[in-house]
């Protein structure tokens, strides 16, 4: 097989996997729609600015909860089997876009649920909704390949911490930067920076991990 068709086949499989058993799935969902709720208990209602960054919060912890767990999941043997017959580029690919289906599923319920919860005060849903489209891609990207690595060294939990802070935090002041753009109702052109930054930390993350990948599957 192409490494498309190895792509192709091995996100049809996780999709297939989760579907049969959805507890990791309606666990994030649970923690999403929950956090929402008490969100809204503890603060009833809020400006734009902080309306805007807990939902960031929120969106942040439920992708380190959905995305933690991309290889642990998957038992030695299985990694052993998948070793002898699959490219690891297409194991991080299909990784990589398992989990921005995972995200966007996410990151759309959470925002519906949000909006319905507090009121929705954003200017400019379409730039709203791109700065979402691209902050779940980008927390998929960079949490997949963190992952892997933390993965591979033991599944130290504070490995993935290091790792991921020093991307995270500036790739969340670049989507916090957009979105209040966004609800602001600003001119888009006001917004091109930010869009072409979190389009360029998606291709250096995404070119990160086809690259050094498959030196940790060596191992």
């Amino acid at each position: 097989m192409t490494i498309l068709q190895e792509v192709r086949t091995l996100v049809y499989k996780d999709i297939i996997l989760e579907w049969r058993s959805k507890y990791a799935i309606n666990g994030i969902l649970l923690y999403v729609l929950s956090t929402v709720f008490v969100c809204y208990q503890a603060f009833k209602s809020v400006d734009t600015l902080v309306w805007n960054a807990l939902f960031w919060i929120i969106l942040l912890f439920a992708s380190i909860n959905a995305i933690s767990r991309s290889f642990t999941q998957e038992s030695p043997y299985r990694q052993l089997y998948y070793y002898t017959i699959i490219s690891p580029k297409a194991v991080i690919m299909a990784k990589i876009i398992y989990n921005a289906l995972v995200m966007l599923l996410l990151s759309t319920i959470a925002y519906i649920s949000y909006s319905i919860t507090f009121s929705n005060p954003v200017g400019d849903p379409a730039l709203y909704t791109l700065a979402v489209l691209l902050g779940s891609i980008s927390f998929a990207s960079v949490f997949t390949m963190v992952s892997g690595i933390s993965a591979k060294a033991g599944n130290n939990s504070t490995l993935m911490a290091v790792l991921s802070f020093p991307v995270i935090v500036p790739l969340l002041i670049v989507l916090i930067k957009l979105s209040q753009n966004a609800l602001n109702g600003l001119d888009r052109t006001a917004s091109s920076g930010e869009i072409l930054v979190l389009l360029a930390i998606n291709v250096i993350t995404i070119t990160i991990s086809l690259l050094l990948f498959p030196y940790l599957w060596r191992d």
